[in-house]
């Protein structure tokens, strides 16, 4: 005499793990689809960034500029190479100078003394560069904003990247229909291997060589410069703290605290305060 046997019952929390489990097989098969019909990509090191001519997505971080790459529609870029760094072109008898070229490592320095040298002094500075060295860039445009010229394009011809910042600096700028300008925002362009705030970090760098900010203490207003990566507490009307020294009415300043306690203040600073009768005691 045997016993029946007793039917097993299935585990309901292995079923529900076999329902998810085919739930993102299911997932899978359809992203794999999806780069099947995007083709086919090994994973990279670094980002990548859409075509020019693509719209942007959610997610996408660079926009970089590469000559082969197609502009907008009707703007074809130039088909002869730039060359590798800024070259000089004294133009319309003297009035003008050319500047063609990728910005490399020492433009600023070099074409800002070129510049200078030339008699008479050119009254208008036309632009055709892909870009480059942003920190060249902004020592050449701010050289070209003292000396108080003009900034132009050419048909045809490109402005990218850094090069805005020269065009910028122009005290009247002339681009004509058929020239190209055009920006992107700032990106870390090495191997997204890297931890987060490390390309977080490389990238306020950049931000401070481009920003600049006033600080008032309730009577005089200073305008401040600064290179480096600014303290997370620091913002608009907040206190702070800087030390550097002042040149031809501008603080460079070598190092910015933020004030995490309003009520502290230098005792010279207190002192300017109640001279011109504007110093408040803080509240307890």
């Amino acid at each position: 005499m045997t016993d029946a046997a007793t039917p097993k019952t299935r585990n309901p929390v292995r079923r529900a793990l076999a329902a998810v489990l085919g739930i993102q097989l299911g997932l899978a098969g359809l992203l794999f689809w999806g780069d099947l019909q995007n083709g086919l990509r090994l994973p990279g090191l670094g980002p990548r960034a859409p075509s020019l001519t693509e719209p942007i997505r959610p997610g996408d971080q660079t926009r970089r500029y590469r000559q082969d790459r197609a502009p907008a529609p009707g703007m074809p870029l130039p088909r002869t190479p730039l060359p590798e760094r800024l070259v000089l072109t004294v133009v319309a008898a003297g009035e003008a100078v050319l500047l063609e070229g990728s910005i490399a490592a020492g433009d600023g320095e070099r074409l800002a003394k070129d510049i200078g040298a030339l008699s008479p002094a050119p009254r208008r500075v036309i632009l055709n560069s892909p870009g480059g060295s942003v920190a060249d860039a902004l020592e050449l445009g701010r050289f070209l904003r003292d000396t108080g010229v003009n900034t132009a394009m050419r048909d045809g011809d490109i402005c990218y990247s850094a090069c805005p910042y020269l065009l910028a600096a122009g005290e009247a700028r002339d681009i004509p229909d058929t020239a190209s300008v055009g920006v992107h925002q700032h990106f870390f362009g090495e191997s997204t291997l890297l931890p987060a705030f490390v390309a977080v970090a490389d990238i306020q760098r950049g931000q401070g060589e481009v920003i600049s900010f006033a600080v008032t203490d309730g009577g005089a207003t200073v305008p401040v410069i600064y290179k480096g990566v600014l303290p997370d507490l620091f913002g608009e009307n907040q206190g702070m703290i800087g030390t550097g020294k002042y040149v031809n009415g501008v603080f460079e300043a070598s190092e910015i605290l933020a004030k995490h306690d309003e009520s502290y203040m230098p005792k010279e600073v207190t002192d300017a305060l109640k001279e011109q009768g504007v110093y408040q005691e803080p509240e307890s």
